[in-house]
């Protein structure tokens, strides 16, 4: 039987849920890749930049591991930062820079990951006082829960832009009914709710 290796597993599930969130940028145009798609601007690139931070806080500066050298990107979160500033690129921000900056925060949380043991505690310090001190395995989980579920945010939001759906390219677990059959299938559901709506 083979040893459980819990990091490794977490680990995994970390890498999955990065990497389906990266490959919702494929193939789109810059304007596609920043369009805001909900009444709350949720955008693709936004997306990715704030799972940058959010891995680059929690897995770096959580742990004493901080990733910036000297001063912060104006966008991190500081008081000074613009509220929101994480969820956007700037016209400044290419979508290269920002892609990079998510593989270069993979690269330093995975340093962390690594090089501690799953019971190692940190501080958040933009949490409560009362809840600060949290262990990595704590915040490994937080970091996957909070990237698979930007990721099924950008599946909504890629949906909306080309139709393309699913976990990660040729893997979309979705029924394969072709154009006529899903336009059948949302019209079905359509007459269910305004049926149940209306009763």
């Amino acid at each position: 039987m083979v040893e459980p290796d819990p990091k490794a597993d977490l680990h995994r599930y970390l890498q999955d849920a990065r990497e389906a969130l990266l490959w919702k940028l494929d193939g789109l145009s810059e304007y596609d890749v920043r369009r805001p798609l909900t009444p709350t601007g949720t955008n693709l690139l936004g997306l990715v930049k704030h799972v940058a931070g959010v891995e680059l806080g929690y897995l770096g500066d959580a742990f004493g591991r901080p990733y910036f050298d000297g001063e912060p990107p104006p966008w991190w979160y500081t008081q000074d930062a613009e509220t929101n500033a994480d969820m956007w690129a700037t016209a400044a921000e290419s979508r290269e820079q920002i892609v990079e900056l998510y593989r270069r925060a993979w690269r330093h949380s995975d340093r962390t990951i690594e090089a501690l043991a799953l019971d190692a505690t940190g501080r958040v310090p933009w949490w409560p006082e009362e809840r600060r001190e949290v262990t990595l395995h704590h915040v490994v989980v937080r970091v996957i829960a909070e990237t698979h579920r930007h990721a099924g945010h950008a599946d909504i939001v890629r949906e909306l832009i080309d139709g393309a759906v699913g976990e990660l390219k040729g893997k979309d677990g979705t029924p394969s009914g072709g154009r006529a059959w899903w336009e059948s299938y949302r019209h079905r559901l359509e007459q269910v709710a305004r049926q149940v709506g209306d009763g």
